[in-house]
């Protein structure tokens, strides 16, 4: 599976690591993605998302029902 969030579409970037001796080479930055359960009482269903921590925050702001309805919205999920 990708890494990338299923709520905000954050996926890695692409960088340099840069040397003492100002060499650089590729590399990725990638998000901060965890694996969480989360209870939907309007369905009386858990899912499991792979979510960023922002994305972590923002459900625990507006609530994980707001959330899915406006990403569902947008066509970025398929729960």
């Amino acid at each position: 599976m990708a890494r990338i969030c299923q709520i905000t579409g954050k996926k890695p970037l692409v960088g340099n690591n840069v040397s003492h001796a100002h060499n650089k080479t590729k590399r990725k930055f990638y998000p901060n993605l965890q694996k969480k359960r989360f209870y939907i009482p309007e369905e009386d269903r858990w899912i499991t998302l792979k979510v960023s921590a922002a994305a972590i925050r923002t459900i625990n702001k507006n609530g994980i029902t707001a959330v899915l309805k406006k990403v569902r919205k947008q066509g970025n999920i398929l729960v």
